[in-house]
C-alpha cells in the first residue's frame, strides 16, 4: 500500500490506482524496447508502429486491471484457474497447431492461447489456497499447492511449451515460498528433483528439446545447425565491450548474422550496441522494478495480496533471468521473451496485468481492525 507521504506527493495518481515509480520504470522499460526494436528490426518504422500500439493496449489493460480491489482476485482465483485447466486440456483436442505446437483456441472472433491466463491464474490460486491454512505452510498444505501447480504445468508442456510451462511452474512455487515453506522441504524437493531428472528427459522431453540442451552444453558440436543461434549470440555480446559499438552500428544484428534478433535474442543486440555500460544500465532499470514490486507486496494488508504481489514480482525477475542467461549460453533456449523489450504483445498483456494487479495492491486501501488473511 502506498504511505501518507506517497498519496500526498502522488494525489492524482493514488485516484487513479497508479504506482507512480512502478509507472516510471514500465514507461522507460518501453522506450528502451522501441529503440531497439528499430536498429533490431533492420530500421523497419512499421515494426516499431505495431509495438507501440501494441504498449498501448497493455497500458489500457495494467490501467483496467488497477482499477480492480485485489480482493476481487481472491474471490474469482478459483473459477479462473478452473476454466484455464478447462481451456488447457480443450487445447489438447481442439487446439489450433501453429509452428508445431498446439497452443491455441480457435473462437471465431480470435485466437487465445490459455497458457497466458494461467501465468496469472495459477499464483492466483496457489495464493488463495495459502491465504486459508495457518502460516508458515506445512507438508501437507505444500504438496495441495505442488499439486495446483503441477496440473496446468503438465497440460502446458504437452503442448510442448517448455518455456512457458517453467514460467507457470515458477509463479505457483514463488508463492509456496514465500508462504515460509521450511528450508528441508526445499531441500528434499531439489533431491526429488534430480532424482525425476531421467523420468524427464526420457518421457517428458520432445527430440528438438533434448537437442536444446545438449547444444547448450556444447553448441560447437554443431556451429552452423543447431549451436548457430547461441554461438552468435555470444559474438554479439562480447564484441559489444565496455561502451558498445553504437546504436544502429551493431555488426551483428544489422549484417542479419544474428537470428530472432527483434524477440528471443534482443538482449544480444542491445548488448552489442550499448555494450557492458548499457547492459548496466538495463540490469539497473530492472532491479529497480523489481524492488519496487516487492515493496509493495510487502506492505500488502493481507496474506493473499503479499503472496499473490510477491510471485508476480519474482515471476518477472525470472522472465529477466530466463531470457539474458539463454542468450548469453548460461542456460538452454527455451523461447522466453525478454520482458517488456522484445518484439510481441501477448505476454505483454499478460504481463502489464500482473502489474495492474500490483498497482492495485499498492493504492487500494481499506482500513481494517485486524491484519486479515
Amino acid at each position: 500500500m502506498q504511505t501518507t507521504e506517497e498519496r500526498q506527493r502522488n494525489p492524482w495518481l493514488a485516484k487513479l490506482h497508479l504506482d507512480g515509480p512502478l509507472m516510471l520504470g514500465l514507461i522507460a522499460l518501453c522506450a528502451v524496447s522501441l529503440v531497439v526494436i528499430y536498429s533490431a528490426g533492420g530500421q523497419d518504422i512499421g515494426l516499431v508502429q505495431r509495438q507501440a500500439i501494441r504498449m498501448g493496449v497493455s497500458f489500457v489493460v495494467l490501467f483496467v486491471v488497477a482499477q480492480l480491489a485485489p480482493d476481487i482476485f481472491r474471490t474469482y482465483a478459483f473459477p479462473l484457474y478452473v476454466i484455464g485447466v478447462l481451456m488447457l486440456v480443450a487445447v489438447m483436442f481442439f487446439g489450433v497447431t501453429g509452428k508445431g505446437a498446439q497452443r491455441w483456441l480457435d473462437i471465431g472472433v480470435t485466437r487465445i492461447q490459455p497458457s497466458e491466463i494461467m501465468k496469472l491464474a495459477v499464483p492466483m490460486m496457489v495464493a488463495w489456497y495459502c491465504s486459508k491454512v495457518p502460516l508458515p505452510i506445512r507438508f501437507t498444505s505444500v504438496f495441495m499447492g505442488l499439486l495446483i501447480v503441477l496440473l496446468p504445468t503438465l497440460l502446458i508442456a504437452r503442448q510442448p511449451d517448455l518455456g512457458t510451462s517453467v514460467l507457470v511452474a515458477s509463479s505457483g512455487i514463488f508463492v509456496l515460498f514465500l508462504a515460509g515453506i521450511s528450508w528441508r522441504l526445499i531441500l528434499a524437493g531439489g533431491v526429488t528433483a534430480a532424482a525425476s531428472l531421467p523420468l524427464f528427459w526420457f518421457f517428458l522431453l520432445r527430440d528438438y528439446q533434448r537437442q536444446r540442451i545438449l547444444t547448450f552444453l556444447n553448441p560447437e558440436t554443431d556451429p552452423l545447425g543447431s549451436g548457430y543461434h547461441i554461438i552468435q549470440s555470444k559474438i554479439a555480446i562480447g564484441s559489444g565491450g565496455v561502451e558498445g559499438k553504437g546504436w544502429l552500428q551493431g555488426t551483428q544484428s544489422q549484417l542479419e548474422f544474428l537470428p530472432e534478433r527483434h524477440t528471443d535474442f534482443i538482449f544480444s543486440v542491445f548488448s552489442e550496441e550499448f555494450g557492458f555500460v548499457g547492459v548496466i544500465a538495463l540490469l539497473a532499470l530492472y532491479g529497480f522494478i523489481i524492488f519496487r514490486g516487492m515493496l509493495i507486496s510487502m506492505r500488502a494488508q493481507s496474506n493473499f495480496k503479499r503472496l499473490l504481489g510477491g510471485s508476480i514480482t519474482l515471476t518477472f525477475f525470472i522472465y529477466v533471468l530466463v531470457n539474458i542467461g539463454m542468450v548469453s549460453g548460461i542456460l538452454p533456449v527455451v523461447g522466453v521473451p525478454l520482458p517488456l523489450i522484445s518484439y510481441g504483445g501477448t505476454s505483454m498483456v499478460t504481463m502489464m496485468a500482473g502489474f495492474g494487479i500490483l498497482m492495485g495492491i499498492a493504492t487500494h486501501r481499506r482500513l481494517v481492525m485486524s491484519q486479515s488473511s
